[in-house]
């Protein structure tokens, strides 16, 4: 794997950097817009894109807060993840992705029952188990499905990857409401604000008061899902509570100077007993940043794809062995 030599050092730039440079995407192949009912009165948006031919394999990408399929980071991943010969599916989260009004309840950091749906869709299909690729909040919530569902996640998850993952919510909802961040909790607590009144469940009278992500999980979002408070929420959907039992492969990419999550997390524990899991850490990188020098400008997609061709490769070894 190439190192990140990274075209900034300041994480601000590199996590701004990260979110506005045009990115390549996979525009010449076709998308399929699908929408899967996942639930009684919950649909999903999946777009999916597939190379010629038989894929190599099938990669799902989950994207961050008050993201979707349409995230810089979902087309450009997209797009290699294309050029090497696998299906590429951008995920959306319920209520994201303009399907507000397709489902009767929100999404949250640890939702992880509509992915299952999507996966045990594509098991019907008779597709391989799919790797999966979560980007901050998505990173969450693709770490805690592999966690929880622990053996049962074989048959439908080849491995996964976290980028930028919030793995304690507490601490990084905490770490985003410091002075440092403040225009970026803006901005996330402004998209919030629209999508919510966008399902038209709430109005723009509900958020009075309202101007951290914490005020938001206080008063919506723990409620709405029985989590009581947001401190709850955090506590019982964070994915580091969830480590322990994931079987599968996993990659997590962090930045140490990740202005969003305190790099701390990744010392834990939790992370450090699993020997599954393969922390990839730089100094440099930001949030969902990682813009590096040419030709390795978009490291982190390259990163991703060179990890889950290892993992098919050591996976043929093992079935060339059994035969």
């Amino acid at each position: 794997m190439v190192p990140f030599q990274p075209l900034f050092r300041n994480p601000h730039l590199q996590t701004i950097a990260g979110h506005y440079w045009k990115r390549p995407s996979g525009d010449a192949f076709p998308v399929e817009r699908r929408y899967v009912q996942t639930e009684p009165g919950v649909q999903v948006l999946v777009e999916s894109q597939r190379p010629p031919g038989r894929a190599a394999g099938e990669i799902v990408m989950v994207h961050g807060l008050e993201g979707s399929g349409e995230a810089g980071y979902m087309q450009s991943l997209s797009a290699i993840a294309l050029r090497a010969g696998f299906a590429a599916h951008r995920f959306n989260m319920r209520t994201c992705g303009g399907t507000e009004r397709l489902s009767q309840t929100l999404y949250h950091a640890g939702l992880t029952s509509d992915l299952v749906a999507v996966l045990r869709e594509f098991r019907r299909e008779g597709r391989e188990p799919a790797f999966l690729v979560g980007f901050s909040l998505g990173a969450n919530v693709v770490l805690k499905l592999a966690g929880e569902m622990g053996e049962d996640a074989l048959p439908l998850v080849g491995g996964v990857c976290g980028v930028s993952a919030p793995l304690d919510l507490s601490a990084c909802a905490h770490r985003i409401a410091e002075p440092d961040n403040r225009l970026y909790e803006r901005r996330f607590v402004n998209r919030m604000r629209d999508r919510l009144c966008a399902t038209g469940r709430y109005s723009i009278d509900d958020f009075a008061g309202l101007d951290t992500v914490i005020g938001i999980d206080q008063r919506i979002t723990a409620p709405s899902f029985g989590f009581g408070d947001a401190e709850n929420y955090y506590r019982t959907q964070s994915a580091l509570r969830f480590l322990a039992g994931i079987r599968v492969p996993v990659l997590l990419i962090q930045a140490k100077d990740d202005t969003f999550i305190p790099f701390e997390i990744f010392g834990s524990e939790a992370v450090r007993s699993n020997s599954r899991i393969e922390l990839l850490a730089t100094e440099h990188g930001g949030h969902l940043g990682f813009i590096g020098r040419k030709p390795q400008r978009f490291w982190a997609d390259q990163a991703i794809i060179d990890w889950i061709q290892l993992q098919n490769a050591k996976k043929l070894t093992v079935v060339s062995s059994r035969s």
